[in-house]
């Protein structure tokens, strides 16, 4: 039985990123290779170059992250912070609510002025919210959240979102807005990065996956069998297929851009007809990895969904290896923190 407490690790808190490198594209990157025995090269992010070839196939999840933070007002004047989970239609979004009395349904919660949220019904955490514009102009949920709303910064960045934030903490590929946080292993790739990928010919392509903000909740059983992942919204394209078919064709490997990519991707292959849908697929060591054959990725937080994905695409011997190499390097780590290239642990690439 796997525990929760076997995906520990000792963190020193300075090794948390609060904000972002100097220069987009310029973190450091950990080249983990888990042959046995397992063994490290610390090199910077564009390095990344020398991992890829032509026959290889990055993929992207061109995710956008919305200004999913807002505050609002009771009638009474409690104050309410609201996350946003989802978009659901031109007029509603489901969301978690932080108050020191839990609005009742049919409360009106005021944004601004101008904008209001009428509580329609709760589910366990969740809460379906109407979002509106009082004066009757004509206004989507999806406008009012990105006029009225904040980044959603990672609750352990302590900072406020500033204008850096605003460009950092979105892909320089972002175009569907709907995530809650950003695909972060993407934050490292720049315009010229992409360009130097053309150049070589190695293939590129994109996944839609929102990531939610479940992404942040703990894990709150120790035995894994009785953890319920949150669910996502994911897309994949007919022409994403075709270039992941044609790689497989001439001998190539797809590597994942961060897990959200992976995730996408594994659950579509568990049902390739259904190009879009809700996924709470929950990796862990053990799972049969049916798509993805290296990931590039960020460090993840102890004890965390995303720690139990990467140790079973790697083992966990060689992520609690890298991840005690990394701490010893000093890198740096969570969203705005530096990369590792991993590998399939059963893969000969």
């Amino acid at each position: 039985m796997q525990k929760l407490s076997d995906f520990d690790y000792s963190l020193p808190e300075s090794l948390i990123a609060q904000i972002p490198s100097g220069q987009r594209g310029q973190s450091r990157l950990l080249m983990v290779n888990n042959s046995q025995p397992v063994s490290f090269t610390d090199a910077l992010f564009p390095d990344i170059l020398e991992k890829l070839t032509d026959r290889d196939l990055l993929v992207f999840n061109n995710t956008k992250v919305m200004h999913a933070r807002l505050f609002a007002t009771k009638a009474s004047g409690g104050r309410v912070e609201i996350m946003v989970e989802r978009v659901l239609s031109e007029t509603r979004i489901t969301a978690m609510l932080r108050a020191s009395h839990a609005p009742k349904p049919g409360s009106i919660l005021s944004l601004t002025p101008d904008h209001e949220a009428l509580v329609l019904q709760r589910d366990g955490m969740m809460y379906e919210l109407e979002i509106r514009n009082t004066t009757g102009a004509a206004q989507s949920a999806l406008d009012i959240i990105e006029a009225c709303g904040k980044l959603p910064l990672p609750p352990y960045i302590t900072h406020e979102p500033t204008a850096e934030d605003e460009q950092r903490y979105q892909t320089v590929y972002a175009k569907e807005l709907g995530a809650v946080a950003a695909p972060t292993a993407g934050l490292h790739f720049t315009q010229a990065l992409l360009e130097q990928l053309a150049q070589k010919n190695i293939a590129t392509a994109e996944v839609t996956l929102h990531v939610g903000a479940g992404t942040f909740q703990p894990v709150k059983v120790d035995n894994l069998s009785e953890h319920r992942m949150h669910h996502e919204r994911y897309a994949i394209s007919a022409e994403t297929v075709k270039a992941m078919e044609a790689t497989r064709a001439q001998g190539g490997r797809i590597v994942a851009v961060g897990t959200t990519s992976l995730r996408a991707l594994e659950s579509w292959a568990w049902n390739p007809a259904q190009a879009q849908g809700d996924t709470g697929i929950f990796i862990t060591p053990g799972y049969d990895f049916k798509v993805v054959d290296a990931l590039i990725t960020n460090f993840h937080l102890p004890k965390s969904t995303l720690l139990m994905l990467v140790s079973a695409f790697s083992g966990m011997e060689a992520i609690r290896a890298a991840y005690a190499h990394a701490i010893a390097q000093g890198y740096r780590f969570f969203s705005y923190g530096d990369a590792m290239w991993l590998e399939r642990a059963d893969s000969s690439v």
